[in-house]
């Protein structure tokens, strides 16, 4: 049964890797990138959003209306009813434009009947248009909301170009300590096998020097101890090539590929160990030019900026122009006055068709300008005392000089972990060499006592310790030269971007948020 459970399960498939390839899958492949590639398209239509408060709005509408009315006097001009009859059109466009003013235009046509005796027309048509245009002065003249609103639109796109390249110089580092890892984990297998291997021909040296009578038989249990306890350790070591490759596969594979979870990489590329002088200060100097979050602190502050200069713009007098006109058309069948003579006599009331004008004269009217009416003026209004424009400018002052000191300490948390990363590169470096010269003292050691075990002059006990120092001085090597290649990746990785849990020391105040806007449309400002 477990022969057959084995048959079932898909076939590894091993992938030769090189550190260069691994980073290009997962600049490809990362779920992580992939998220973040759609932000800066989330922000372009934001910017397009806010944008869309200047276009034009067309509008329309049509109405019937039929109403009859008790006469109430003598003069109401029907004796029994008052009928009348209306159908209206409107057409309109209104815009908000991006210097600050705004217009509207609407062209409103009816038809009305009535039998009202006093009504000159019957039917009458009349078509109007109706033009109006504002433009702000001083308050919303170099700026207004739907302009701060665009303008902050752009810099968050900005920074979510800066926060996509932070995501995929996170994933590049990721990638490549992922794949000094693996290369790690499978170097140590091969460090643990070979002490398993000592410890198995020590165990058959023993047994011929039992059989022989040269050494006590409790040697051999010694022995057997050693083995079990290096199979142990391959075990182990074992477990952790699976789980290095998980995390390799996690960042450079797509998770749909049927063949995720069956593929294994075998690193082509050996952790290469060479020294390198590291310029603290100019690693520094880089860090405080090109680091993401200082980038995104700054494009903060330009944001900042931009609320600053229009809540100063809010506390100035709302000074607008205002021009206005309207042409004024009207026709239809136009009737004879009414002869009250008659109506006193008690004669039949016989009104004659005077001229008939047609809807195609009242447009004439209306674009010849037959009737105009002009209207230009200023209106002035200001608030007395202390409003909200002028608390939301002092509270964005304050917050602007609270971002500017969060800006230098965040450019002193930066230049710190740069200097610690370098501090790391280095130290990684001397424990290379360090190690290198521990093991190769601890194989002339295992070579010195394995010739005196051989002599009688030495012990097993000896022999199996020389091979456990041994084992530990191969494993310190390798892990010493895998954290010297990480530290040089997490070197350059710190200039560029935040690294580890906490890094950057996060972000900084945005003023203005937090403020009120007064009015119909009030609003409490989020960032």
């Amino acid at each position: 049964a477990a022969a057959q459970a084995a048959a079932q399960q898909p076939a590894e498939i091993v992938r030769r890797l090189s550190i260069d390839e691994a980073v290009k899958l997962g600049l490809e492949q990362n779920l992580g990138i992939q998220i973040q590639r759609l932000d800066p398209q989330i922000q372009d239509v934001g910017i397009a959003q806010a944008r869309s408060f200047w276009s034009p709005q067309l509008t329309s509408g049509f109405s019937r209306q039929s109403q009859s009315q008790a006469p109430t006097s003598s003069l109401s001009g029907a004796a029994t009813s008052i009928n009348n009859g209306r159908f209206a059109s409107t057409l309109g466009l209104n815009q908000n434009l991006p210097w600050g003013a705004a217009y509207s235009a609407n062209w409103n046509s009816s038809r009305f009947t009535t039998n009202n005796l006093f009504s000159s027309f019957s039917p009458q048509l009349s078509s109007n248009l109706n033009v109006q245009f504002t433009q702000p002065l001083l308050k919303n003249f170099s700026i207004d909301q739907i302009r701060q609103q665009v303008l902050n639109s752009k810099k968050v796109r900005e920074l979510s170009d800066i926060q996509l390249d932070a995501v995929i110089l996170q994933t590049n580092r990721n990638v490549k300590n992922a794949y000094w890892d693996l290369s790690y984990t499978i170097d140590n297998l091969k460090t643990q096998q070979e002490s398993l291997r000592l410890a198995e021909q020590s165990l058959a040296d023993n047994r011929k020097r039992v059989e022989i009578g040269t050494l006590a038989p409790i040697d051999i249990v010694q022995a057997q101890a050693e083995v079990a306890s290096n199979e142990e350790r391959v075990i182990l070591a074992e477990a952790a090539i699976k789980r290095a490759q998980d995390n390799l596969r996690a960042l450079i594979l797509d998770p749909a590929a049927p063949d995720f979870w069956t593929t294994t990489f075998s690193p082509t590329d050996a952790a290469p160990f060479l020294e390198q002088g590291i310029d603290t200060d100019a690693a520094v100097r880089n860090a405080l030019d090109k680091r993401s979050d200082l980038r995104a602190a700054k494009n903060s502050l330009e944001r900042s900026d931009v609320d600053i200069r229009y809540l100063k713009n809010q506390i100035l007098p709302e000074v607008n122009a205002n021009a206005s006109y309207i042409a004024t058309g009207v026709g239809g069948v136009q009737l004879s006055p009414v002869d009250f003579n008659a109506i006193a006599a008690g004669q039949a009331l016989n009104r004659s068709i005077l001229a008939q004008r047609g809807y195609g004269s009242v447009l004439g009217d209306v674009f010849q300008s037959a009737y105009p009416d002009w209207t230009v003026g200023v209106t002035i209004s200001y608030p007395l005392g202390t409003n909200t424009a002028h608390t939301n400018l002092a509270r964005a002052r304050l917050q602007y000089q609270q971002a500017q000191t969060q800006l230098k300490n965040l450019e002193m948390q930066v230049a710190t972990q740069v200097r610690e990363f370098a501090r790391q590169v280095q130290t990684n470096q001397k424990r290379v060499q360090s190690a290198r010269a521990s093991r190769g003292l601890q194989e002339k050691k295992l070579e010195a006592e394995e010739k005196k075990l051989a002599a009688g002059m030495s012990q097993s006990f000896f022999v199996f310790q020389a091979q456990r120092d041994l084992a530990l001085a191969r494993t310190a090597e390798i892990q010493a030269i895998a954290d010297y290649n990480k530290s040089l990746v997490d070197l350059d990785t710190v200039q560029l971007v935040p690294v580890g849990a906490g890094a950057g020391g996060g972000g900084i105040t945005t003023a203005g948020s937090g403020t009120l806007q007064s009015g119909a449309n009030a609003i409490v400002r989020g960032q």
